[in-house]
């Protein structure tokens, strides 16, 4: 009889009816899996579950009941609000059909009578005759996410509305310049209708410069936004319409990015200028959306003196309008970064735009920020450059994010890498220490190890429903040792000769669990790696005293192999465990000796149980 992992890898092939004694695997697997999970028979009688279906469904159905079928949930609904019997729910008709399920929504009420939208996936078992065994379904809740892409439709939707309802004229574009968006006063200043999705960059039937000369669409100013990835600001254009008329407008096209910077379109902004108290009306709303941009705004003349100065200018930088319009842009830039400002002002002299240069700023009070800047050249309306303007991005967080995401990434490379090497070493010891055990007996013994290993490695894990700490009740010191020593000894730690725990009770617990586990265990895998613990003679001794309200705690490894020298460098195992101390408030030192590592660790009691 096939296993559950059969079911989590490849297609069943099973000689039998499914039932429940095929999960074999713990139960403790299903409960790590990111989604929830059940399994039904052929006749969809649930014969397991996960922890996180039961949370799901706020209920836990009886284990094979032919009264519950297809599903744990209390009542189930279509998306539109329908009910949906459990015959007709997604597993049934898998049961029935054959067909897997893919990403299919329903709805599940708790019997208190909560809801919650599930997204749902359905695999269906078959025998080696290719007859149906049963089925597993993962699902997963969706509620937040769908409630967030209502609130982004319902977002989008007024955004049309309230541009639609502006007297100025307005369109947008996709990243190829279609226009995919256009209110009545765009039309009405065009003196046409442009065609969805066909008309590109510009809905004008013709486009002058005030001179005169033809201006292709594809070299208007929203155009050129797009292409260089940069707002392209005070280039007055002419549009001419199909009945002859003309009007001057200034355009103000904005390419659009995602959160990732990946361009997604334009929003452009055309102001009629025919009349000149209009043109300043719109001239001061532009101006005020500059000023309420979260972005820091700044525009420079070409001597590098500063001309305007937005509100979040002030916010990143630290200093008000009055105290830099008038200055040059230096007093921003560190000393070590003073070749910058030439080289940007001899680009924009060339009309070349800067596209997000990553650098660093220093603020009023000395501090430094690091910024994205984009600056683009300000152009006099027959295209001669007098300044420039620079939009300036903080990204101390996003740099932040990076580092910690690369310290993850390292930190699972590490434990992976760990785990498969502990594995293989723990199959060998079970067959070195196998003797007259049948392979069924093996088996067992090296699946206790394993077993032995996954409670040592939670350990390790911060519980992070709670912020990083421990839920788990507070342990002692010597039980912690027990169970990071179990998967390496035969038997219970302590009562293996090759590990040896001597000291007096020191309570562990609250945060600091998190930290101690998992710096002793980094010292136990290294052991059955590299140390004591990788040769059948080895062993380890720890032992621990206290004395004025600190822990003193030595680990001495024999047996392994001989040390000649000490390591030339610190892994990302000992950086790891120079971090846990810090946290612990600890010290550590290390002595290389040809019989064996010794560490000596010493840390101060109030931490170790908070």
């Amino acid at each position: 009889m096939s296993s559950l992992a059969d079911h989590l890898g490849a297609p069943l092939v099973a000689e039998g009816v499914l039932d429940q004694h095929m999960v074999s695997l713990p139960e403790r697997l299903l409960d790590l899996l990111p989604t929830a999970v059940y399994v039904c028979d052929r006749d969809g009688a649930i014969l397991g579950w996960n922890r996180r279906a039961v949370e799901l469904w706020g209920r836990t159905p009886k284990l094979g009941d032919p009264s519950e079928r297809f599903c744990g949930s209390h009542l189930l609904y279509r998306v539109d609000g329908g009910p949906l019997p459990h015959a007709a729910c997604p597993m049934a008709d898998a049961l029935r059909t054959g067909i897997p399920v893919r990403n299919q929504e329903v709805v599940v009420e708790r019997p208190d009578g909560e809801r919650a939208v599930a997204l749902v996936n359905i695999e269906v078992l078959r025998d080696s005759a290719g007859a149906i065994v049963g089925a597993i379904n993962c699902f997963l809740d969706v509620t937040d996410r769908k409630r967030i892409q209502n609130e982004v439709s319902r977002r989008e939707r007024q955004w049309h509305e309230m541009l639609q309802a502006l007297p100025v004229a307005v369109y947008m574009t996709d990243a190829i310049g279609r226009i995919t968006f256009y209110n009545e006063a765009a039309e009405q200043l065009w003196g046409v209708r442009p065609e969805i999705g066909k008309s590109q960059f510009s809905g004008a039937w013709k486009l002058h410069w005030p001179d005169g000369t033809p201006l292709p669409h594809a070299e208007c100013p929203m155009a050129l936004a797009l292409k260089d990835r940069q707002p392209n600001a005070g280039m007055e254009v002419v549009a001419e319409r199909p009945d002859g008329t003309h009007v001057q407008f200034l355009p103000y096209p904005i390419p659009l990015l995602d959160e990732n910077g990946v361009l997604i379109g334009g929003l452009n902004t055309l102001v009629d200028i025919s009349a000149h108290r209009r043109g300043e009306e719109m001239a001061l709303r532009l101006a005020s959306m500059v000023d309420s941009s979260h972005d820091a705004i700044v525009t420079k003349d070409l001597n590098g003196i500063i001309t305007s100065w937005n509100k979040s200018a002030e916010r990143l930088f630290g200093y008000q309008a009055d105290e830099v319009i008038g200055k040059p842009i230096t007093i921003l830039i560190p000393a070590d970064r003073s070749d910058e400002e030439p080289a940007i002002l001899q680009r924009i002299l060339r009309g070349e735009s800067v596209d997000h240069f990553e650098t660093v700023r220093r603020r009023k009070d000395g501090s430094l920020v690091e910024i994205s800047l984009t600056i683009s050249p300000l152009r006099t309306p027959v295209g001669k450059v007098i300044g420039a303007s620079k939009i300036a991005r903080d990204i101390t967080e996003r740099k932040q994010a990076e580092q910690q995401k690369n310290l993850f990434l390292r930190e699972m490379n590490h434990r992976v890498k760990n785990l498969f090497a502990i594995a293989s070493g723990m199959v060998a010891l079970s067959v070195r220490s196998g003797g007259t055990q049948t392979p069924q007996e093996m088996v067992a013994t090296l699946q206790a190890r394993l077993a032995a290993l996954a409670r040592a490695h939670q350990l390790t894990l911060p519980d992070f429903k709670t912020g990083g700490a421990r839920a788990d009740a507070p342990t002692t010191l010597d039980a912690l040792l027990h169970a990071i020593f179990a998967p390496f000894v035969d038997g219970e730690a302590g009562n293996d000769s090759r590990v040896v725990i001597a000291g007096p009770e020191v309570p562990v617990g609250g945060s600091a669990l998190t930290s101690i586990a998992l710096l002793l265990h980094e010292f136990a895998t290294n052991a059955a790696k590299y140390g004591g613990l990788s040769f059948p003679s080895g062993g380890v001794h720890v032992e621990w005293t206290i004395a004025d309200g600190e822990l003193m705690l030595t680990w001495s490894e024999r047996g392994g192999p001989s040390i000649d020298e000490e390591p030339a460098s610190i892994g990302f195992g000992g950086q790891l465990a120079q971090g846990m101390t810090a946290q612990l408030g600890a010290g550590i030192s290390r002595e290389w000796l040809p019989e064996g590592l010794v560490i000596r660790l010493t840390a101060p009691l109030e931490r170790l149980a908070t």
